[in-house]
């Protein structure tokens, strides 16, 4: 197969989804320009503060895109990369991009509530307090892991490359930058567009002394500094650090993938083997121990569908969206530009790979992705040192969005403990402040990072997943209140539940078979089964509840 016939099969088909589909989505929701935004409504300078539509495009756009898409597609193709491909686009035009924007709109119309409290007004307090206690346990497990992701991104390995080093110069350089933006931009009204370039031209002198000056310290050290830095960001109002430096930092994933297309026109062009797939297209139904259905459909996450995009969207893109019409580009745009990124990912690992498999000598899929595109350049007759300078920007824009998710969700845990201990009263609970919320949440993640979040993290791909189920089902839910065609969403939410549990049920049965045989480890197999059992309990309970709200308001419909 050839790379360059693939990027642009899946670019004609995102834009065309984006045209009909997306549009008609719109049209269906009755999303309106004229109706006033919680931005605008609740404006108070730190959560709620209305964001130019290509500033919050860059945050929503940094946010979601963390390392999943590079990290899914990679590690699903040894299954072929045909059911990956196929999966990206079937799950990213009519799974992810829907629940993402579907997020984002039935958030706006509860006054930029979360996912947690639209589920409490449309199904129940019961299911808004199980949502709301499962969703801030996973998040607590992406914050321990992107942190430690990112604490290893700024650690020079022993007697390793610098590229880590440059990358970590280059990130704290980049702090100060989005907060001098932000400031210009919104309290000194420079234009988007000077400020925009002037922008990006710092960012590349940022990388470009990231290059000249690593920084070389102990990954201890930068774990530390990675958790000081998120807790000061969940409180920080969004126009001072999180709108700014998303913004700037989606210039680094614009450059990535245009980096990576030129790399992929410019090695067919001159003929390279590199532009041909060397992964075969298929493999089978089963491979190894893993089932083609529900491995491949909960490894390839961010680049489908992911129930984390859902919490995104109803945490903090809601609160910042000028108008409604910037839903359906943020919402459902962002979640297929983000499919284009999958794919390149697909083709990184089926250039690289003749089965599929990690290649030898690389050690992750980032490492992969950004040797793909190195390689890419090389093939075109670039030398070595402006290869090696496209290899090291591709790890810190990997880098920079492992970041911004990190402190993305590092806020989210904050609104939803917020929201978990807010009374209805006057008086509140001090664990709704938002400084003891954000403290909590940073301090338990951090516990966990140092504990050893490896033994669990087997499960998040499942359980990020299945928040995808109730946030399908929340939007459910709210149209056929108003009247509104949900039907679109019933298939999206059944199979993402039949995925979601039949993968924990079978982790569940490999592991009593591991822990049976003496292969397996009370710490990890053992934890992960005491861990599951609930989370299929409270999945069954919020999916029944749910679903009987959901026949009572479509039947009082039809009367």
């Amino acid at each position: 197969m050839s790379a360059l016939l693939l990027i642009l099969i899946a670019i004609v088909i995102f834009v065309a989804a984006y045209l009909t589909y997306g549009k008609w989505l719109a049209k269906q929701w009755g999303i309106d320009p004229s109706v006033t935004t919680p931005a605008h409504e609740m404006e108070d300078g730190v959560d709620y503060c209305p964001a130019k539509t290509p500033v919050l495009m860059g945050h929503h756009f940094s946010s979601i895109a963390g390392a999943g898409p590079i990290n899914g597609p990679i590690q699903a193709a040894f299954f072929g990369w045909v059911p990956v491909f196929l999966w990206i686009v079937i799950g990213g035009i009519f799974f992810g991009a829907v629940q993402d924007f579907g997020s984002i709109f039935v958030s706006i119309r509860h006054k930029g509530k979360s996912l947690g409290e639209v589920i409490e007004e449309n199904i129940g307090h019961k299911c808004k307090v199980l949502f709301t206690v499962f969703a801030w346990l996973v998040l607590l497990l992406v914050v321990a892991a992107f942190a430690d992701i990112v604490a290893n991104s700024f650690t020079i390995p022993e007697g390793g490359s610098t590229a880590n080093g440059s990358v970590a110069t280059a990130s704290i350089l980049f702090i100060p930058l989005a907060i001098a933006f932000g400031f210009f931009v919104y309290r000194k009204n420079v234009p988007m567009g000077l400020a925009s370039v002037v922008g990006v031209i710092l960012l590349a002198v940022c990388v470009g002394i990231g290059l000249l000056c690593p920084v070389s310290l102990s990954k201890n050290f930068w774990i530390g500094f990675v958790f000081i830095y998120v807790m000061i960001a969940s409180v920080t109002p969004v126009w001072i650090l999180l709108q700014p430096r998303d913004y700037l930092s989606s210039f680094l994933l614009y450059f990535m993938i245009i980096a990576a297309i030129v790399g992929i026109v410019g090695a067919s062009v001159v003929g390279s083997p590199l532009a041909t797939f060397s992964t075969p297209a298929f493999v089978g139904f089963k491979v190894g121990s893993n089932y083609l259905f529900p491995t491949l459909f909960i490894t390839v996450a961010c680049g489908a569908v992911s129930g984390f995009h859902s919490l995104i969207g109803s945490g903090t893109t809601s609160k910042q969206l000028d108008s409604e019409k910037d839903a359906l580009a943020i919402g459902y745009g962002s979640m297929l530009i983000e499919c284009v990124l999958a794919v390149i990912s697909l083709i990184a690992i089926s250039v690289l790979s003749t089965n599929g498999a990690m290649p030898e000598g690389m050690a992750s899929p980032t490492i992969v992705f950004a040797s793909a595109i190195r390689d890419f350049f090389i093939a075109i007759g670039f030398g070595q040192t402006a290869a090696t300078a496209t290899y090291t920007i591709i790890a810190l824009a990997v880098s920079a969005f492992c970041l911004t998710s990190l402190d993305t969700a590092t806020r989210l845990g904050r609104f939803m403990f917020q929201e978990l201990f807010a009374g209805n009263g006057e008086k509140q609970n001090i664990l709704s402040n938002m400084y003891v919320a954000t403290i909590i949440t940073a301090f338990f993640g951090f516990v966990l990072c140092l504990a050893g979040y490896q033994n669990v993290w087997p499960l998040f791909g499942a359980c990020n997943q299945l928040v995808a189920v109730p946030a399908f089902l929340a939007v459910a839910v709210f149209l056929a209140r108003k009247g509104k065609n949900n039907k679109m969403l019933y298939f999206p939410m059944v199979f993402m539940l039949c995925a979601t549990l039949t993968s924990l049920v079978l982790t569940f049965k490999n592991n009593i078979v591991n822990l049976t045989s003496g292969t397996g480890t009370i710490i990890k197999e053992g934890l992960q089964c005491i861990i599951i059992i609930p989370i299929v309990i409270l999945a069954i309970i919020l999916v029944v509840e749910g679903v009987k709200v959901l026949m009572q308001v479509e039947k009082s419909h039809k009367k």
